[in-house]
Order: C-alpha cells, then structure tokens, then sequence
C-alpha cells in the first residue's frame, strides 16, 4: 500500500511543476483607436406619462466622449410601462345614446396600434374583476363603440394589451357600464342646481362648472320681478280684506236695525 502511495505522488509531481504560472494581474492595453471613440447614450429622461400601462418619456441623449464631456444632446420619445395594471373605471349610460370605450389612453393615442394585440373579454350584467366570470368578446380593435347603448350592453369590459412580438402584457384594464333607461332619470345634474349651488360648485371644482350670464341675468331678473310683486300682492289683498270687512260690518248693522224696529 504504501508503495502504491509512493508512486501517485512520484507521478503527479512533475506534472504540477510542469504547469505554466499564470500571473494574477496582467497589464491590459487598451488599443489608440477606442480613446477616441465616442458614445451617444441617455443621460436623462422624465418619469412614464402614465400611471399604468403604456405611456412615453422623453429621453436626452448626448455624445459622451472618453474625458467625461457632453456634447449634441437631443430628445427622444420612447414607450413605457409602469404598472400593467390599470384597475376598474364606471359608467353610468343612457340607453339610445353612443358611448365608447379605449384600452389607449390620451397620452398613447401616437403609438403604432399595430404594434400590439387587443383581447377583449365581458362579464354580462355584472360590475366585477373577478376573471373567471369574463366570457370572450370578439374585438381587436384598441376601442369599442356601442351606438346606440342597449340595456343588454350593460356590464363589465376587460382588455389585455399585449406586445405583437413577445405576447407580454403592457395594460390590463376593466370598463363597469351600466346602462339606465332615459325616461327614468335625468343624468344632467348641473340642470337642477340653484345659482347658490352652482356659483359654490364653480368655486369647488375650479371652473368646471361655468355659470354663465344669461343664467345669472335669468335668475336675477325673476328675484327681481319676484320682489317687486310681493308689495303689490299685499296691497291688493289689504284692499281686498278692507272691503269684505265693510260688507260684514254692512249687513251686521242692517240686522241689528231690523231687530231694533220690529221691538
């Protein structure tokens, strides 16, 4: 055994002592040619234009030469996504009129739509996100229009976006629509609001509610006209009530006549 031993080790000697020495750091030269090359890469960039699913920002992109320094910046747009997730919106809807719906958002309305795959899929009836209620709905288009709204179309809408090469989702969005009959309720609030209401709604929002000048002349003139035939009622019924009492007073005094003259 132990000359068994002996000769292993007499044998991977000289193989160990015959392995070339590798040093642990060695100069790297870094050819003339790469200190003069020139990167264009971003340097800065804004934040998504949206919350949720796909948006854009604006990145600056300048010259980044080997010392350090920037030179011809420019902009460039390019899409996002910071959270594919976008949640439930409701609507509430007159039958007969039309309303649509957009899995595109106003700051995405420049993008290529064919770039990406629109699903949609419903839940009839119901206002959920639970999505093993939804039922397919045969749509590719980014936006669906219902003219006129029917009371069948009320429910929940949900559309995926997907990216055409990859099949990643970028947006996932739920539309609740209910869908009220015209003749049972009046949708305009601002129609029954008082000059008082709207002046203080106008106030609260900022001028999203405009009270305009006809509505205050309109207004102020039947005050006006209010006030000025208040008096004038009040005199008429004085009169009034000033010649029934001489009546009664009248006849009163005739009966007490007649009773004195038949004693």
């Amino acid at each position: 055994m132990k000359t068994l031993e002996s000769s292993l080790i007499l044998g991977i000697l000289p193989c160990v002592f015959h392995l070339p020495l590798i040093a642990p750091y060695q100069n790297i030269t870094i050819p003339a040619e790469l200190k003069t090359v020139v990167a264009k890469v971003p340097v800065n960039a804004t934040s998504c234009s949206v919350t949720c699913g796909l948006g854009f920002k604006v990145e600056e992109l300048c010259e980044v030469t080997p010392a350090g320094e920037r030179r011809n910046c420019t902009l460039r747009t390019s899409d996002c996504v910071a959270n594919w997730v976008c949640g439930l919106q409701h609507f509430s809807v007159p039958s007969g009129r039309p309303f649509q719906i957009s899995c595109l958002s106003a700051q995405a309305t420049g993008v290529d739509s064919q770039a990406y795959i629109y699903t949609w899929r419903l839940a009839p009836g119901l206002i959920t996100t639970n999505d093993g209620l939804f039922k397919p709905f045969k749509s590719t288009e980014p936006v669906i229009r219902l003219s006129p709204t029917q009371e069948s179309d009320a429910g929940t809408y949900r559309c995926d976006v997907q990216v055409a090469k990859t099949l990643k989702v970028i947006k996932r969005i739920y539309f609740g629509v209910r869908v009220i009959q015209s003749d049972l309720v009046d949708l305009n609030f601002e129609k029954s609001l008082t000059l008082e209401q709207k002046i203080a709604e106008n106030e609260e929002e900022g001028g999203k509610h405009n009270v305009t000048h006809i509505e205050m002349q309109q207004q102020q003139s039947f005050w006006q006209s209010k006030l000025l035939s208040d008096p004038w009622i009040g005199l008429a019924a004085g009169v009034l009530g000033g010649v029934l009492m001489s009546v009664v007073l009248y006849l009163v005094r005739k009966a007490w006549r007649r009773n004195a003259a038949e004693k």
